[in-house]
Parts: structure tokens; C-alpha cells; sequence
């Protein structure tokens, strides 16, 4: 009985201390609360001590909620000495009372409110990021679909612009005069004059196709004529090319005192004419002419459909490019950048060919027929080691020497399949690589033969199919004539107007 006597009296003291704290911690609310409405009230408590005078005190309302004064006071009231405290020892006024209550009601009333903002406030961070989302879908569906119209409009609008580009001199139709010089070289008559130096350019990658131009080189001399390959990286860019070209034309001319006659091919005649455009204060009394042989002077649109940026996987094809000429083939990658429009445009506004040395422009356009598909061309032969052959069967004696073997690879049918694209896919005439209206140089002659050529065919020795055919080295020699008479027509018109 004893225990659970404790018991309900520990019980008993718990409750009182718990009710006790629970109104200590509402007495400093609602002290907190008239703070909050800047009100003030007056406590007055008035207690009888034990030494028997009774003391009034004025606290301010932080007092209140004190632990040593709010407890006292009810100690004091239910003390069983009998201690007396006065009937005003706690006076709230009724103005802070009037004040704390609205500000529970108005707590407890804006708390849905609260939730209502935090409510909206997260759907309208929904809503932003659904639409932030959009907008990035958007942007990204516009930049794949201007990619893709970048791709399917390829050249378009950049092929033959220098045709109807301002300030541009006109072309003139040499071809007949050319067709005549071709006739009478076929049949044996030869005036190409041994005054002057003939010096083939070659074009991008030639350093890999060692027939390049050699069969030329090699007609040329049966002549008597002086007659040079330009040793420059093929691979290199326009520029470059263009510097060593130059101090390689004043190597033969001060070494040979004559004039030089050039003829380039595709790249060739592009770094030939830069050499002209930025060094012409230096060549101009050491080049008698230059004709170009299927060049792209105004660009390609096989180096641009390539190159371009915007379209699709133009990254990815640029990487590609970059390791075949860069790692593989230890190139420029310029090189190749140089006969892309825009960058054939931005060099001819800046550096435009002389007016008053003899030009001439030759295209032609490429064979689709079917059976081009199976044409080889051989652009080198390999070199076989000493290698025991026998005579005959019956025979035992051997053949004691090495044997060259033709490397043929089908670049006439790699260049039909590209001139089939072209036409396709722009409407346009081409060899494969150039299309006619971007190898006529503005102020040339222009050439522009029948017979269906090759990109290729210019440079590399072929057999002819028919003997009424012309080859590779009479059409250059044929050119050749026809500047070295430009350049005669020329002096004579100077000579009359002094």
C-alpha cells in the first residue's frame, strides 16, 4: 500500500509540473505576442514577505514569463504559512488580452493560406521546368532541322558564282582555235617554240601517283622543248604552294634566261594563280602565260559538301578527313579547305589574277555510260626484284632480269559515279570533281571541248581507244600553242597603243 501510495503521489506531482510547464510556455506567448503589437502592460504584484511589509513592483512583460516570478507567485498563494498576496498581485490589462488572442486566430487561419502558396508556388515550378523543357526541345528540333536543310541544299546557291559576280571580266570561246591547233598537231605540224620554259603544276595528291604528268614530260622533251614537273607538296596549302612556286619560277628563269609557259592542273592551276595574284610584282617579266586544266577557281562543290559546317556529321566527316591527311597522308589540312567556296571566294576578292597576262580556262565533263565503270587507269607501276622466268616449257634456261608490273586502280569509274551525283543532285556539267561553270577564270579563253574527259585523264598516260582519238600530250601541247599565241596577240596589241 505504501508503494502504490508514492506512486499515485509522484503521479500527482508529475501532472502538476507538466500543466504548470504547458502554462509557462502559453504566458510566454502571449507576453511574445503583445510584444509583436507594440503593447506594454502593467503588472502589478504585491506580495507580504515574512519580515511583514508588503512591496509593489511595476514589470515589464519580459518579467513575466520569468521562471523565479511566475512560480513564486502561485507558491506564494497556496503556501500553507498563509501567506497573504494582494487580489492585484497579477493585472493584465484587457488591450494586451485583446491582442494576443487575434494573433492565435490569425495564425491558425493563415496557415492554409501558407499552404495554398507553397502549394502554387510548386506548381508553378512545375510548370517552368515543363516549359523550360519545351523550349530546349524546340531549339533542339530547329538546329537538326536547319541541319538537315544545310545538307540537302549542299552548292546550291554557290555554284558558277563567279558568272554573275560584279566586277568579274567577261570570258572569251577559244574552243574552235584549240580544236584547229589539235588537228594540225595530230598531223605532225609542231610550233610550240623552244624560247620559253614549260613547267607542269600537279594537283592535290599527286606526290602519291608517281605517272603524273610524266608521259607529257617525257613528249615534251622528245621535242627539244625544256619541260619541269614542280616538285611541290601537293598537299599543302594554297599559300605555300603559291611562295615555292614563285622562288622555283625565278630558279628557272635566272638559270635558263628564258620566260616560262605554266600549265596547271586542278589544285596546280590554283596555286599557280596565287602565285601570279600575290607575287606578281616579282613574276611579271618571268611568266609568258598560264593555263588552267580543269581547276576549281571559283571551288568545288565536293571539298564544300564536305567541309561544311552546319550539316549533319560535319564533325565526324571533318575527324575522318583529318586523320587520312593529316596522320596518314602527313598533309595540310588547308589543302583541301582552300577549294571550298568560301574560301576560294574570300581569296579571289582579296587577291585577283593580273589583266594583262595571257589566261586560259579548260573543262570538260565526264563519261556516265555504264561501261566507264570498268575502265582502270594506272597511275604507277611497281618494281618487281630479279626473278628467274622460265623461256619456254621445254626450255631450261631462265630470263635473267626485272619485270614491271602496271598498279591500276578504277579512278575513271570512281570519277563517272561523282559526275553522276553532281548532275543528280545539282543539275550540273562535270569531270567528277570540278564542275564547268567553276573552272571558267573570269578575262581567260576558255576551252570547252566535246569529247567526254575525265578529271584524271589530263594527267595520267592512258592507250588510246581510237586512233582518231587525241591523247593526254597533244591536248597539252595543243593548249600550250594556243597561250603562246594569246601572248604574241597580246604584245602586238601593246605595241600598237605605244
Amino acid at each position: 500500500m505504501g508503494i502504490l501510495t508514492n506512486l499515485l503521489r509522484l503521479t500527482s506531482y508529475m501532472s502538476d509540473r507538466f500543466i504548470q510547464f504547458i502554462e509557462d510556455l502559453v504566458l510566454k506567448d502571449i507576453v511574445r505576442c503583445t510584444e509583436n503589437f507594440e503593447v506594454i502592460p502593467e503588472i502589478t504584484s504585491s506580495v507580504d514577505c515574512s519580515k511583514g511589509y508588503t512591496r509593489s513592483t511595476s514589470l515589464q512583460p519580459s518579467q513575466i514569463g520569468g521562471e523565479n516570478h511566475g512560480i513564486c507567485e502561485r507558491i506564494a498563494f497556496n503556501n500553507s504559512k498563509g501567506l497573504l498576496a494582494d487580489t492585484r498581485s497579477i493585472i493584465l490589462h484587457a488591450s494586451s488580452i485583446s491582442a494576443a488572442v487575434p494573433s492565435f486566430v490569425l495564425k491558425g487561419l493563415t496557415l492554409p493560406v501558407f499552404g495554398l502558396q507553397y502549394a502554387w508556388s510548386l506548381g508553378m515550378s512545375s510548370c517552368r521546368y515543363s516549359l523550360s523543357c519545351i523550349k530546349c526541345a524546340q531549339v533542339h528540333v530547329h538546329r537538326i532541322k536547319s541541319r538537315l536543310v544545310k545538307t540537302l541544299r549542299g552548292s546550291s546557291d554557290d555554284i558558277g558564282w563567279l558568272q554573275h559576280a560584279p566586277g568579274m571580266p567577261l570570258v572569251q570561246d577559244g574552243t574552235s582555235r584549240f580544236l584547229e591547233l589539235l588537228s594540225d598537231i595530230r598531223n605532225g605540224e609542231h610550233s610550240l617554240p623552244s624560247s620559253f620554259v614549260y613547267l607542269l603544276i600537279p594537283g592535290l595528291f599527286s606526290n602519291h601517283g608517281p605517272l603524273y604528268f610524266v608521259a607529257t614530260k617525257k613528249f615534251f622533251s622528245r621535242m627539244g622543248l625544256a619541260c619541269h614537273i614542280a616538285k611541290v607538296h601537293s598537299e599543302a596549302s594554297v599559300e605555300q604552294n603559291a611562295l615555292e612556286l614563285k622562288l622555283y619560277i625565278e630558279e628557272i628563269y635566272w638559270g635558263s634566261g628564258k620566260p616560262v609557259m605554266l600549265l596547271g592542273h586542278s589544285k596546280g592551276g590554283i596555286d599557280a594563280a596565287a602565285a601570279l595574284s600575290i607575287y606578281w610584282s616579282d613574276l611579271k617579266d618571268k611568266v609568258a602565260g598560264l593555263a588552267l586544266v580543269q581547276s576549281p577557281y571559283g571551288g568545288t562543290p565536293i571539298a564544300s559538301d564536305i567541309l561544311r559546317e552546319g550539316q549533319i556529321v560535319d564533325k565526324e566527316t571533318r575527324r575522318i578527313l583529318e586523320l587520312i591527311i593529316c596522320k596518314i597522308i602527313k598533309g595540310d589540312m588547308r589543302a583541301l579547305e582552300d577549294l571550298t567556296y568560301e574560301k576560294r571566294k574570300e581569296f579571289i576578292m582579296k587577291h585577283q589574277l593580273p589583266l594583262d597576262i595571257p589566261l586560259i580556262s579548260f573543262h570538260s565533263e565526264a563519261s556516265i555510260a555504264p561501261g566507264v565503270l570498268a575502265t582502270m587507269t594506272q597511275i604507277a607501276h611497281a618494281e618487281l626484284p630479279w626473278f628467274p622466268l622460265p623461256k619456254s616449257v621445254e626450255s631450261d634456261s631462265f630470263v635473267e632480269s626485272g619485270h614491271q608490273v602496271p598498279v591500276m586502280i578504277p579512278i575513271s569509274a570512281a570519277m563517272a559515279v561523282c559526275a553522276l551525283h553532281l548532275r543528280l543532285r545539282y543539275g550540273e556539267k562535270s569531270d567528277g570533281l570540278v564542275t564547268c561553270r567553276d573552272a571558267e577564270v573570269p578575262g581567260s579563253v576558255v576551252i570547252r571541248p566535246k569529247m567526254k574527259l575525265d578529271h584524271v585523264w589530263m594527267v595520267y598516260s592512258s592507250k588510246k581507244q581510237s586512233p582518231s582519238e587525241p591523247d593526254a600530250r597533244e591536248m597539252c601541247e595543243a593548249l600550250l600553242t594556243l597561250l603562246v599565241e594569246l601572248g604574241n596577240s597580246i604584245r602586238e596589241v601593246d605595241q600598237v597603243l605605244l
